[in-house]
């Protein structure tokens, strides 16, 4: 099984994570941030992950160190997880409705971060939630995990339905593209890194 966990401890924030990439969906949040928790908790249900993650952050500042320092670790544990990335089927797309909202999320485990987010939302918060932390959480996982990650919005006005959207679509790419297909790397270089 690809199972691992990961500690990242700086000033700012002290992370540790647990990840099963062929788990259940089995999951045990807290980063002190409401919101961003019911994301994660979405985020491993719909991607099937068994995941654990504790938080303890600077949240007398705000929730930036920690929603970010969370992507950078889960970044670099998926990215471990992976390993050589013999057999995976590597390339996702999946396109999730959350009622009025639709979104995007296309990945390739391609040993290249990118981020390309077009997200527009109508509203900067939900609740006491700053939207815009989402693309620094997608960012780190991107460019820790060394994946290429496209996420749109394709449709929506409600700011909540947009982004649990993105992170239902972003877990089910994710899904799809670490399922093992194969036995060989897919890569006419013959590695990924």
């Amino acid at each position: 099984m690809r199972e691992g966990t990961l500690n990242r401890k700086t000033k700012e924030t002290d992370i540790d994570v647990k990840l099963n990439l062929d788990g259940a969906g089995v999951c045990d949040i807290n980063t002190g941030v409401g919101f961003f928790d019911h994301m994660l908790e979405l985020f491993a249900v719909h991607g099937s992950f068994d995941m654990s993650v504790k938080c303890a952050g600077d949240l007398k500042v705000d929730g930036h160190h920690s929603i970010e320092d969370v992507g950078i670790t889960l970044g670099k544990l998926i990215n471990k997880l992976l390993g050589d990335k013999k057999g995976i089927a590597r390339y996702a797309c999946q396109t999730i409705p959350m009622d009025e909202a639709l979104a995007r999320a296309v990945i390739d485990i391609s040993g290249r971060p990118f981020i390309a987010y077009d997200v527009l939302l109508e509203t900067a918060k939900v609740g006491d939630f700053d939207c815009e932390l989402c693309e620094e959480f997608f960012r780190a996982v991107a460019t820790y995990g060394m994946l290429t990650v496209h996420i749109t919005k394709l449709a929506g006005k409600n700011t909540h339905h947009i982004i649990e959207a993105c992170f239902k679509a972003f877990a089910r790419a994710l899904k799809e593209a670490v399922k093992i297909t194969g036995d060989k790397v897919l890569s006419s270089k013959g590695m990924l890194e």
